[in-house]
């Protein structure tokens, strides 16, 4: 009998048509408007909110939740960048550890898929949509091609389909008008729960969180244009004759309201209009609200405020730089939970349906998003040869999975050592020597001279170095043996007029220098 990964018994009948548009009860929800709760919003009202949503009642808060990011260009631009973050990363689906050439063959089929699947992209950014609103329902869509049961497509549907199970505040439910609801199908759901806090599904999302300020920037943004509209304009006064007419004094008034913002207007011969000082008064209590909102939206967020905002006194580049450290934090979990759904949602029914190693829930492929930088990439790099030159082991597959660098196929071309490889102990290339010569002639300038530079270049190439150039050119490398922060500090010290672009490239130049001689040593 075939299970779903939580061993719940499947039926291929059941992949053939979509479970939302087969039950009435949900199918008549679809065609529903969504509700708008923050109109007349207080919090009162908000608390009420929450309740509902504790109680199983999803719908309320999903529509806070829309209501929120349409009407907050503040939330949206944050959110966008946390959902954003993700869709344009690498990824790879591997096969089981030690895994036979059956498993290998299936997880090359699965990435196959994926690779071809024109609605993936659209399903990861769907997906994030459970930032906010806690969970994201995608119904999936299969077709038999090529003797093979595959995911086709999806629709993502609308939280306020579902409800919680009354027994387990952790269950969706389709809402269908019964007291438990119906459960969602296995296999036709892609069901990303999102964990933006603990607790149970009504509050994991990020809406009961932003609700708040949201609700009390809406009230200074109000008071906001109450006081433009009062204190904004100066104010207008009109006099009229002794003895004038009703008549008389209502046009008056006409056109002392109308005259402020037509900028024209006429009025009865003898009659006048002052125009007043604009009344005193100061926005910056509105604004300081407002801006206080927005800044513990973006913590909630993104975890800090200075990769969305700058206000020109803590915006200092270490300071970014913590915020941003901050924010890749939070985006390395939402990745971590987000392999977890695709894993179990995705890759896991498509196994199981068309997978010859397939044997059960316990030995899996599985896709894994590829986080790796160049920075990353070099620091892995740079101590690697010294690493294997020490003895150490490492293995091939490790370096290929760090680096990012695929294994090749048979019969692909590979890059390759030059086919007449340097002469052993001797650097015998122009190049290289014009290049150590310019970092030595750069790094001791004044503790040489051209005679010893050129003297010590030849030992270089010719592979024989005698003590004297050793005590000349060993300064250069020592900067370099504890770390490269410190080869940095060292040079920052050194040369103090020097900026940020020609001290990265006397390090480069260092590193050059440190290889050079790693070279002749050995």
């Amino acid at each position: 009998m075939l299970v779903d990964i939580n061993g719940d018994p499947l039926s291929l009948d059941d992949l053939n048509e979509p479970q939302s548009e087969n039950n009435s009860r949900v199918a008549a929800l679809m065609q529903a408007f969504a509700e708008h709760p923050t109109q007349g919003l207080n919090p009162a009202k908000l608390a009420r909110l929450l309740r509902e949503a504790e109680q199983g009642n999803l719908a309320a808060m999903a529509d806070l939740a829309k209501d929120i990011e349409d009407k907050d260009g503040h939330v949206a631009c944050e959110i966008g960048k946390r959902r954003r973050a993700i869709v344009g990363l690498d990824w790879h689906v591997r096969p089981p550890r030690n895994a036979d050439a059956a498993e290998k063959r299936d997880a090359e089929m699965l990435a196959e898929i994926i690779e071809d699947a024109t609605w993936f992209y659209d399903l990861l950014f769907d997906f994030t949509d459970a930032i906010l609103k806690g969970f994201s329902a995608n119904e999936l869509q299969w077709d038999y091609i090529e003797k093979q049961q595959i995911v086709t497509g999806y629709e993502f549907r609308d939280q306020n389909l579902f409800k919680t199970h009354p027994d387990n505040r952790n269950e969706l439910r389709l809402n269908d008008g019964s007291h438990l609801g119906e459960a969602p199908r296995a296999f036709g759901w892609a069901m990303h729960t999102h964990k933006s806090k603990s607790g149970y599904i009504h509050r994991t999302g990020l809406v009961s969180v932003l609700s708040w300020p949201f609700l009390f920037k809406n009230y200074s943004v109000r008071d906001l244009a109450e006081f433009l509209e009062i204190y904004g304009l100066p104010v207008r006064l009109g006099k009229y004759p002794s003895g004038a007419t009703h008549k008389e004094k209502m046009t008056l008034l006409r056109a002392v309201m109308s005259i402020g913002h037509n900028a024209g207007g006429i009025i009865p011969k003898g009659m006048e209009i002052d125009f007043q000082s604009a009344a005193n008064g100061q926005s910056d209590p509105f604004e300081a609200m407002i801006r206080w909102c927005e800044l513990t939206q973006s913590k909630a967020i993104l975890g800090g405020t200075l990769t969305s905002q700058a206000d020109g006194k803590t915006s200092t580049n270490a300071l970014g730089n913590v915020h941003e450290n901050a924010f890749s934090s939070i985006t390395a979990s939402d990745i971590h939970q987000l392999e977890q759904t695709i894993n179990r949602d995705i890759l896991y029914p498509m196994y199981a349906l068309n997978g010859k190693s397939y044997s059960g829930n316990r030995r899996l492929p599985r896709f894994e998003f590829d986080t790796s930088t160049t920075e990353a990439m070099r620091d892995l790099a740079y101590p690697l040869r010294s690493l294997v030159q020490l003895g150490m082991k490492v293995p091939q597959s490790y370096v290929h999975d760090r680096l990012g660098i695929p294994r090749a196929k048979e019969n692909e071309d590979v890059l390759e050592l030059p086919s007449e490889p340097l002469p052993s102990g001797s650097v015998g290339n122009a190049a290289l020597k014009s290049q150590a010569l310019a970092v030595l002639r750069t790094e001791h300038k004044d503790g040489a001279s051209q005679e010893q530079l050129n003297a010590a270049i030849d030992e270089i190439t010719s592979g024989n170095v005698q003590p004297e150039y050793t005590q000349l050119l060993q300064p250069l490398i020592d900067s370099l043996n504890q770390s490269e922060e410190l080869a940095a500090i060292q040079l920052a010290e050194q040369y103090p007029m020097m900026d940020q672009d020609a001290l990265t490239d006397m390090l480069t130049r260092l590193f050059f220098v440190s290889e050079l001689w790693g070279s002749i040593d050995a």
